[in-house]
């Protein structure tokens, strides 16, 4: 499916220019406040311009040149956007990486990318041989006259983010500049976001979820951006979105889910929400409506292409499957083996390789990255089905796909008829190996007290074709999640052993 055209991005391009273009003309504004119970750290646009620019300058003093690899070890601090915005200003490739790894997979990620040196908060896992630029000194450096902008062809490398796929290998994915104007998409195709909005993100800066949703859309269009201090709690972010005025709230399906744990949720400022991340459970979408009288729009995308399926606040309600619609500009077909599918079939999501928001390629990596196209089409490993009105819905994870009885299972459908439940808080299902050859889906619940399993099959039955049913249910504490809160479906026999 193409929806209507979108501009091409200027061929003399800099990301970070775009992202600050909007600075001059209000300086006094606002841009950022990181917010906490106790009060805000608040950066007007004239102040972050500054401080990018002369920390850009810095980093070229330092010895650092255009083309060079920053290693990223920064925690959820001013200090993060300031130097990523920097580095790409002049040409440097920033390499945004989790507070949460070790030393060992930090080394692991030094080894792939090779950089020039690590800047460093002097609190997260750092490997030692590596060259250190420490962020208390990078402060010194925001007074520094401001440098120029490197301006040049939109399709060059401008940052390096990593993810793990699905063979749990990490892969540096290379992005161009280009990548923050195709985020224009969203604007209406996601955000509804205008200049006078107050967004909050619930997320870590290095997360490209809160990096470009929480940061730097609100930037480029002039709005001002929220975001919880490092320590914030879920039961707290209610108090700082009604005391922050927010008029948008951007997190995950799991922040939602504590949110709602919230004795009292009073939002007047709040016109919607967004959710990204991993598949909204409707249970979650229909709660947060009832609480707060605002919808949630989703979207999908993933670390080698932006957002670029979502719902929006002039879409119609959709199914609970439904991922939305294609955003302005962008080119989704459905595939299978042997190309795009008519609508109701399903097959692989994929979008068009002249997406603007799509990754240059996997670094050092040709033979893993030809291997996500098919021909002109690049294949996200997500299952799914284009309907006649032309929303998508979701499928789950091709590797996440199960097989019982011979039977393609989508984990999503079987999961959203269970979180139907009343007494079902989370769940996750999978296939797994009771006999050689014979396979069965399991799944496991979240609940306040143990839950009779005949009662939970004969829920299903009613829901679910024969096929579809869990044979087997596990009550666990918690499911296992990524560092940004997505389920991880393959660990779950691994909760439990059965």
């Amino acid at each position: 499916m193409t929806s209507p055209a979108f501009p091409p991005c200027p061929s003399n391009f800099n990301l970070t220019a775009h992202v600050l273009g909007q600075a001059d003309a209000r300086p006094d504004k606002i841009a950022l406040a990181v917010v906490k119970p106790t009060g805000a750290e608040r950066w007007s646009y004239a102040r972050l311009k500054s401080a990018v620019l002369g920390c850009a300058t810095g980093l070229l003093q330092s010895g650092l040149q255009p083309g060079d690899r920053l290693l990223m070890r920064v925690g959820n601090t001013v200090d993060f956007p300031v130097a990523y915005l920097a580095a790409i200003a002049v040409g440097i490739v920033p390499i945004p990486t989790s507070t949460q790894l070790t030393e060992a997979e930090v080394q692991v990620l030094i080894d792939i990318t090779a950089p020039a040196a690590v800047l460093h908060d002097g609190q997260t896992d750092c490997p030692p041989g590596v060259r250190l630029i420490r962020t208390q000194d990078t402060h010194e450096w925001y007074g520094l006259p401001p440098a120029a902008y490197d301006p040049g062809d939109p399709n060059r490398l401008a940052y390096i983010i990593f993810t793990s796929g699905t063979s749990g290998t990490p892969r540096a994915v290379c992005h161009a500049h280009r990548a923050i104007w195709a985020r224009g998409m969203m604007m209406d195709g996601w955000y509804g976001l205008h200049e006078d909005d107050r967004l909050m993100h619930a997320g870590a800066f290095n997360w490209t979820y809160t990096l470009g949703t929480g940061l730097l859309d609100p930037w480029t269009k002039g709005a001002t951006a929220l975001i919880p201090a490092q320590g914030v709690e879920h039961h707290q972010l209610p108090l700082l979105l009604k005391r922050h005025e927010a008029t948008i709230f951007a997190a995950a399906p799991g922040v939602y889910r504590n949110v709602l744990k919230s004795s009292s949720i009073d939002l007047p400022k709040l016109r919607h929400g967004l959710s990204a991340g991993e598949k909204l459970p409707a249970s979650i979408r229909d709660a947060w409506q009832n609480a707060t009288g605002t919808r949630l729009f989703e979207a999908f995308g993933m670390s080698e292409c932006s957002t670029f399926i979502s719902t929006n606040p002039k879409s119609p309600e959709v199914a609970p499957q439904s991922l939305g619609w294609p955003q302005p500009g962008r080119r989704v077909t459905i595939l299978d083996d042997s190309g795009p599918v008519d609508s109701g079939h399903p097959g692989i999501i994929a979008i068009h390789k002249s997406d603007p928001g799509l990754m240059l390629g996997y670094l050092n990596d040709q033979i893993a990255t030809e291997h996500r196209y098919q021909g002109d089409w690049f294949l996200t490993g997500d299952m799914g089905h284009m309907t006649p009105q032309g929303d998508i819905h979701y499928h789950g994870r091709a590797d996440d796909m199960m097989n019982a009885g011979g039977y393609r299972v989508s984990p999503i459908e079987v999961e959203t008829a269970l979180l139907a439940h009343p007494d079902i808080a989370e769940v996750g299902v999978t296939d797994i190996e009771i006999k050689q050859d014979i396979r069965v889906i399991a799944a496991f619940y979240v609940a306040d007290r143990p839950l009779d399993e005949d009662a939970l099959k004969n829920w299903a039955s009613n829901r679910l074709a024969r096929y579809k049913q869990p044979r087997l249910f596990r009550r666990i504490a918690a499911l296992p999640r990524n560092a940004n809160g997505k389920l991880l479906r393959k660990t779950l026999p691994d909760v439990d052993a059965l």
